[in-house]
């Protein structure tokens, strides 16, 4: 058993995270004129009653401060054909909506053209968590087309899923 104030090698610790797959979802809205965005890979579903969601952002983020003011956040679940936007997302890049194609909703959220799935979300509450904060978003508006395979990060790399 591991006693409460056993430290980790983080490299250590991203092997054995990295070994749990997960979806690629942008996170992104239209702030002060143009779009800001950056790249999860820890979304999940929380409720459907209400319809809730949430991701981990880290506190060395420099994009969230900005993201997480804005009134509506678009969701995008990336598919496998954007692997190159979820690199471009995930960078530090000036224009990171560069050559993406994307529309916004009314209320300002940004979706990626192309997507697995969209969701379109507000924020519900903000959680500290270590070095990270969870943040549940409220679900307004939703789509999803499972004919489009989804982009999936493993073992620190972008994959994709083989249909049977």
């Amino acid at each position: 058993m591991v006693s409460p104030t056993q430290v980790f090698d983080p490299r250590r610790l991203r092997h054995v995270f990295g070994a749990f797959p997960s979806g690629v979802a942008a996170v992104a809205a239209v702030v002060d004129g143009a779009p800001v965005g950056l790249l999860v890979s820890s979304f999940t579903s929380v409720s459907l009653d209400p319809p809730l969601v949430s991701l981990c952002v880290a506190h060395s983020s420099s994009t969230w401060p900005v993201l997480g003011a804005a009134p509506r956040l678009g969701v995008s679940i990336l598919s496998a054909a954007q692997e190159h936007a979820a690199r471009q997302l995930a960078g530090r890049g000036a224009d990171r909506f560069a050559e993406l194609g994307w529309r916004t909703s009314d209320d300002g959220a940004v979706l990626l053209e192309g997507a697995s799935g969209w969701l379109e979300t507000s924020v519900e509450a903000q959680v500290r968590a270590g070095d990270h904060d969870i943040i549940v978003l409220r679900v307004h508006d939703l789509d999803a087309d499972h004919d489009i395979s989804p982009l999936v990060f493993h073992a620190s790399q972008f994959r994709r899923l083989d249909r049977a």
